[in-house]
């Protein structure tokens, strides 16, 4: 199965639609299926749950980036920074290694131990 997204004029992830194979041969034959299906002319951009294309799956909320042709998902504390190699965000601090869970505190800055 193929996946696609509708982008909105920000180049925000709106929706997900799954287009069969047979269908979806290549990804304009994908986007022309979806826009003949729905009768419009909307942006659609296929992308891969193993990452093959353009970094990350998508979901809604996510942002494509075209300068990096990637996904980029939501920016979960304005701490964070992307990584360009992967376009996720990354904690100023590395996550604990030890086994156990734990949660960002944005205010101090840590990894705070849940259990």
């Amino acid at each position: 199965m193929a996946h696609f997204v509708k982008l909105d004029n920000n180049n925000l992830v709106e929706r997900v639609e799954v287009v069969s194979n047979d269908v979806a041969t290549d990804e304009q034959t994908g986007v022309d299926f979806l826009n003949n299906l729905y009768k419009t002319n909307d942006v659609w951009k296929q992308t891969s749950y193993n990452g093959n294309i353009r970094k990350n799956f998508a979901g809604i909320g996510y942002t494509y980036d075209q300068t990096r042709d990637a996904f980029i998902p939501p920016k979960p504390f304005n701490s964070w920074t992307l990584d360009e190699d992967t376009c996720l965000w990354k904690a100023p601090v590395a996550y604990p290694n030890d086994g156990k869970i734990y949660q960002w505190n944005e205010t101090d800055q840590q990894w705070d131990l849940v259990r």
